[in-house]
Parts: structure tokens; sequence; C-alpha cells
């Protein structure tokens, strides 16, 4: 059995390849913003060359420090903070979810955060941007992996300032390259005008953007629901009772954990397994699963029995090995 990684859709390969041959005349950029403009509830949509380039650009707008998670965030925060010269606030978590207490002490910045700690536990985003609201404190989320939550949480420009997502593979929105950003506050993207320029995306790319928002609901629910399932079935589960995009497993060995089920779990592609401690996912021992990055044929049962299966075999080998 081999996992398959999900691609761009035929759809969308079709209409970025005529595209790039010049045989159709659509302005795909306005349409695509347009069609995020929905999504998110925000009045203000930027298409950019990368997620990257997006969260730059919502940092960029912003004065104070940076508030980052202590893990479960992207390396990319920190690294775009430091660039920019600016404060850096690490918010403690547990294992990536921000429990909204750990605000209390924090009366300035701006925190940024990714709707899924570690792709693995979706953030209580309501209650943080009331929190947020309160303090003044700007909310910036990256929903790379939350756009098309169907219960409008995640993703909506109701509870975020400042959405920033990349439509870069393997994400929800799965082009390959580039990304976007959506404010309802004017400022931001004034501030930014110049940088704009810079990170533009290009008309394929956003052909591809444009057609891959179709149906991103039903490809995040699918996800979701085989990790739900996954983390049902399996012990030592990090974030059991949340969802999340992929699935974690505490294990006291995860260098030999991860390399036997690499062996095992044949997949086209690499990045099937995380090891941990890693700070895009959580700082312990661990294995991370990424379900989220399989194609959705390859979420069905058979598929998620056999990640069981083959998960339960080693690590109750290993077990038995420690003893």
């Amino acid at each position: 059995m081999i996992f398959k990684f999900k691609e761009p859709s035929n759809k969308t390969k079709e209409v970025m390849s005529e595209v790039a041959k010049g045989n159709i005349d659509t302005d795909f950029e306005s349409e695509a913003e347009a069609k995020i403009n929905k999504i998110t509830n925000h009045k203000f949509v930027k298409l950019t060359n990368s997620g990257n380039a997006s969260i730059f650009l919502a940092i960029a707008s912003t004065e104070g420090p940076i508030i980052i998670p202590d893990q479960g965030g992207w390396n990319g925060f920190k690294q775009v903070a430091n660039y920019l010269n600016r404060d850096i606030i690490t918010l403690k978590t547990d294992y990536g979810f921000i429990n909204t207490d750990y605000l209390e002490d924090i009366d300035e910045g701006n925190l940024i955060l990714t709707s899924f700690a570690g792709y693995t536990a979706e953030q209580d985003i309501k209650a943080i941007y009331d929190i947020c609201s309160d303090k003044n404190i700007t909310l910036i989320e990256d929903a790379s992996a939350g756009l098309g939550d169907d219960k409008n949480i995640l993703g909506n420009g109701k509870y975020a300032d400042i959405i920033v997502a990349s439509t870069g593979s393997p994400k929800i929105i799965n082009v390959g390259n580039g990304g976007f950003i959506s404010t309802d506050n004017p400022d931001v993207l004034e501030k930014t005008r110049i940088l704009q320029k810079i990170v533009k995306i290009n008309e394929i790319t956003a052909s591809g953007v444009c057609v891959e928002l179709e149906n991103i609901g039903k490809k995040l629910n699918t996800t979701i629901n085989a990790c739900n399932y996954l983390k049902n079935s399996l012990d030592d589960v990090i974030h059991a009772d949340k969802r999340g995009l992929n699935v974690i497993i505490k294990d006291a060995k995860p260098k030999d954990f991860s390399w036997n089920l690499k062996k095992e779990l044949k997949t086209d592609k690499k990045g099937f397994i995380t090891k941990c401690p890693n700070y895009n996912r959580i700082k312990e021992k661990a294995v991370a699963i990424e379900i989220k990055n399989l194609d959705y044929n390859c979420l069905k049962k058979e598929y998620l029995d056999k990640i069981i299966e083959i998960i339960e075999k080693n690590k109750t080998e290993k077990i038995s090995n420690q003893q």
C-alpha cells in the first residue's frame, strides 16, 4: 500500500497550463481575491507569492512587540520578527495550545498564531480574539490549515484582525506556491504598499488559487475526520480531544519510532513523519503523522486502519524492547 501525497486537482493543473500558454485572458488575481473576501469575511485581500511573504506583510504592518507561541507555531514568525528588529514575547502554551489564562499578563503587542497548534489542536480563536480585543492586541491568524472551517471560526475575519495563508503544497489551497493576506484595516495594506509589489503573485499561480478555492470546506472536513478516527484509535496522542490535521504520538524514543514508521508506511514523497521535539509541532519527545499531506483518496478507512496497524505494531515492539 502506497500513501500518495495530495497534489493540485486536475482542473487546477489544466487551468494553470492554459494560462501559461496565454490561452485564457481572465483577471484571476481579482477573481481569487473576491472569493477569499467571502471566505474570510475581510474587506481587503491581497494575494502574494508565498505564505512567508504574507507573514512578512502582516508583521511589517504592525508596531510593538510580536507575541509568538512557545511551540506549535511556525519558524517563520520568529525569523520575520527578528529580521524586522522587533521585540519578541514568547507565550507559554500547553503543547502549542493557547490557554487564555496565559494572556492575562500580556498587555501589548501583536499575537501571531496558527489555526491549529502544531497542526494538531484547534486554537480557541474566538476566546483568544476576545481577550486580544480587550487588551488592544492585534491578532494575526495563519489560517493556511484552517480555511473552509464549517464551524465558521477558523480563518474568519470576525475573530482575527489579520489573516495570512500559504497556498503552497500540500496546503488546503494546494497550488505549489503563493499566499494571501486579508484584513478589515486599510492601514495594513497601505503601510506595506511598496512591499506588496515585491511579493506580487503571478497570474499562473493566481489562476491555480482561484480554482483550488473550490470545495475547501469538504477538503478540510475530510482531513479532520480522518485525524479524529486515528486519534480515537491510538494511545498516547497529544491533544486527542481536539480537531487537528495531524496526529502526534508521545514516544520515549522518537528517532527509532519514526525510522520504523518511515520504513513501513510507504509514501511517494518525503514529509509524512515528523520527529519531535520540533518547534513547528511540539517540544516533546513524539512523532507526528502528517495526515494533512495525504491525497484525499488515502484518507479512506482501509488506509487509516493500515496506519493504525503499523503504529501499534512498532510502538508495541519498541516498548517490549525497552523492558
